[in-house]
């Protein structure tokens, strides 16, 4: 090749790299950044139907499982309208004078985005549809507090007020440029918007309605262990749309965030699965996906600060606290949180998002702490956040649980409970056999 030629083949290419944005400049659209996103949004919602749905389905017994995959599924519906109604406006929108604690209406009835309407660099659409599916995983989490023994018209009602009034502050406050936002905290992809969150509105519903006939001296065991495993599968490859998609491009942060999230994942999984062969004499394939489930949770918040070291280690300690959270609350406390949720959730949510300012260090491939921060000030902060969350959902939680009981009744009948839900709240059964 010429010298000519390859000056030539050199100023093609330098055409082809992308210019820097002068000072005003609005952002032009990225296309990989918008096919990243628009493949981790569906990622997000394949974790909730049917990704949760069978994970818990098969936790539950035979004369439930419908139930559990209806309330999935009518709550994905119920949040996708209420999402473009009002929510994301109210969660991402500037509210004026009281932006720090609540968004405003101007983005109501999704009226101000059109096709070439950006959130960055990517369609705000694009944008708005990824976070409307963390806004339905997170009630749907919730849903293992109280299963086997809720009314559906009751899940119905909690899941749509506690969305406004819990999901929507919190995810304001921490991702909507609110108050904790502010302050720096870090919480990449959820700890405190939907792990924190969800665990405490579980562990709130599971105290309100009282133990499951039986419970605890009746064994309650999984009806379909290869159905929750089948699930649990699915959650763990969604999750990669849920950690590396907050990154909200194709790029390094994603790449490290996927990565870490798989660390985390296997780390929690064999973590607990040897504490329940030490402890039990015999590993389970439930608890190896608990495990998995566990880790996955806690390294959510950190997945966009931490490098594998850091990972390593929250995985391992995940799977340790969450095995021991989950056994003290059965066997000790005999609180029934009939899946589980605050245990592994609502645990590892706040571990997790206090080892975000912890593990964020440079040394460990992270992204450092947020500017202006030593360690013991992130850390003050991370603490922050996980006691307003905790507070703010449950005693949000606590309100509209006496509010509905009062109204439409929590609970089923001892008969219709013995029965089971799914004949006695939906006429169906969920074999034929």
């Amino acid at each position: 090749m010429s010298v000519s030629s390859v000056n030539r083949l050199s100023v093609a290419m330098l055409l082809c790299l992308p210019m820097p944005l002068q000072a005003g400049e609005v952002p032009a659209l990225n296309m990989a950044n918008t096919a990243w996103m628009l493949t981790s949004s569906a990622l997000v919602l394949f974790m909730t139907i049917p990704g949760l749905a069978l994970f818990y389905g098969g936790l539950v017994r035979t004369k439930n499982v419908l139930s559990i995959l209806m309330q999935c599924f009518a709550i994905t519906c119920m949040v996708s309208i209420v999402w473009m109604l009002f929510a994301y406006s109210l969660a991402f929108s500037d509210g004026g004078a009281h932006n720090a604690w609540l968004g405003g209406m101007s983005k109501a009835l999704m009226s101000s985005i059109g096709v070439n309407t950006l959130k960055g660099d990517i369609p705000e659409t694009v944008f708005a549809m990824f976070q409307m599916t963390f806004a339905i995983i997170t009630p749907a989490l919730v849903v293992g507090g109280f299963a086997e023994r809720m009314k559906f018209s009751a899940m119905l009602l909690f899941s749509l007020l506690w969305l406004l009034l819990s999901y929507v502050p919190v995810c304001h406050w921490v991702w909507g440029d609110g108050w904790l936002q502010k302050m720096g905290v870090m919480d990449f992809a959820g700890g405190t918007v939907v792990h924190v969150n969800a665990g405490v509105a579980a562990l709130v519903a599971a105290l309100m309605l009282g133990k499951r006939k039986g419970f605890p001296e009746t064994a309650m065991l999984p009806h379909n262990l290869v159905m929750t495993v089948t699930g649990a599968c699915m959650l763990w490859v969604g999750w990669f749309g849920f950690n590396a998609g907050s990154a909200l491009a194709a790029n390094g942060s994603a790449g490290m965030a996927m990565m870490v999230t798989h660390i985390g994942a296997a780390a929690g999984s064999l973590t607990w699965m040897f504490c329940e062969w030490l402890r039990f004499g015999k590993p389970s394939m439930l608890g190896i996906v608990t495990g998995m489930v566990a880790g996955l949770g806690t390294i959510t918040p950190a997945s966009g600060f931490v490098g594998p070291l850091g990972a390593l280690a929250i995985g391992v300690i995940a799977g340790l606290a969450c095995f021991f959270a989950t056994n003290y609350m059965k066997r000790t406390l005999h609180v029934d949180d009939s899946l589980d949720v605050f245990p592994v959730h609502g645990v590892g949510g706040i571990i997790g998002t206090i080892l975000a300012g912890v593990f964020a260090a440079t040394a460990f491939g992270g992204g450092g702490f947020a500017e202006g921060m030593t360690m013991s000030k992130q850390v003050t902060v991370q603490i922050t956040a996980v006691l307003a969350t905790a507070v703010w959902s449950g005693g949000i939680s606590f309100l509209l649980f006496k509010l509905i009981d009062a109204t439409v009744g929590m609970r089923v009948s001892l008969e219709q409970e013995t029965e089971g839900l799914d004949t006695v709240l939906h006429n169906e059964t969920g074999y034929n056999l």
